[in-house]
């Protein structure tokens, strides 16, 4: 990934609105050459509305927006040309056997070596002699990866790609993903799988409710993910003294166990933890999941909602 060449993808305070319905407010992002963004949050959220409006399906309300530098409200066809894009609802000729439709897809693009497309359709065994409508969803998706992959694009928008797909074949997704940065190229990585964004990804923004909460590295968010401080007391304690420490919140109580989350040094705990008669004690990081679901917890408080935290580099 190379941070100091411009943003392959620019997208500054993009608002949609659909009248009533919410859309997305103030979307800010970039995304570098040759990285793997995350773009998570439950269904809902407004990564697909984002999404659409990269590719210029939507015009926004107000805001901007640059995909290879190019407006995709004016030259949403010159990026389509540069760009695979697999949707989260995948919806495919039903009438096509799966040969027919890469052929007329290849056409479409002008695809005239389809060596690399029939490889990626033999690696994830795509069924290509039967008609979609009787193909299951997870024999779909194979379909649309191979139409997203196929032509070597310069950015890759994937929107829940390994939805339908077994364990097996979503390995064979991340070694793809992995292998298409490595070539140079970039992947915009849409999902709700907070295993599959923390696989892959480089970098991430969690959105909610249209808006987004957090923008950083996978790496800052782990360093940045508060701890979690298990103690152990023989009896029940007064945790106020705990509690009044800056920076430490108290999760459960069970059983002579007492689950804190902590933000910053824990000297000051340890310290009170041991005049109140501790007789254990664990912590670890928080995993990206938790780190997720206190983000989401802190915005519906009102805490983080709007805001954006940018990464470090």
């Amino acid at each position: 990934m190379d941070t100091t060449a411009e943003p392959l993808v620019e997208v500054d305070q993009l608002t949609r609105r659909f009248g009533p319905r919410r859309g997305v407010t103030d979307v800010s992002f970039t995304i570098s050459p040759g990285e793997v963004f995350g773009f998570l949050g439950p269904n809902g959220a407004g990564k697909s509305t984002t999404i659409r409006l990269l590719l210029g399906l939507y015009r926004p309300t107000s805001g901007r927006m640059r995909v290879f530098g190019l407006d995709p409200t004016r030259d949403g066809v010159a990026i389509n040309r540069r760009v695979g894009y697999l949707p989260g609802e995948l919806a495919l000729p039903p009438k096509l056997t799966g040969t027919q439709l890469l052929d007329r897809f290849a056409s479409f693009r002008g695809l005239t070596d389809r060596t690399y497309r029939d490889a990626l359709s033999k690696r994830f065994g795509a069924q290509l002699d039967q008609p979609v409508r009787t193909l299951s969803k997870g024999n779909r998706q194979k379909l649309g990866i191979v139409l997203a992959f196929m032509h070597r694009p310069e950015l890759l928008v994937l929107d829940e790609p390994t939805s339908g797909l077994d364990p097996l074949m979503q390995d064979e997704f991340a070694h793809l993903v992995r292998e298409t940065v490595d070539d140079g190229r970039t992947v915009l990585l849409s999902s709700h799988d907070l295993e599959e964004v923390q696989q892959l990804g480089d970098r991430l923004a969690i959105i909610k409710e249209g808006r987004i909460i957090v923008t950083d590295s996978v790496e800052g968010l782990r360093r940045s993910a508060p701890r979690t401080v298990d103690l152990w007391f023989e009896g029940d304690v007064d945790t106020a003294q705990i509690t009044d420490l800056d920076g430490v919140e108290l999760r459960g109580h069970e059983d002579g166990r007492y689950t804190f989350s902590v933000t910053g040094t824990v000297a000051e705990l340890l310290s009170t933890a041991g005049r109140l008669g501790a007789v254990d004690i664990s912590a670890r990081r928080a995993d990206l999941d938790e780190l997720f679901l206190s983000y989401y917890r802190d915005a519906a408080d009102g805490g983080t909602t709007g805001g954006e935290v940018t990464d470090a580099h």
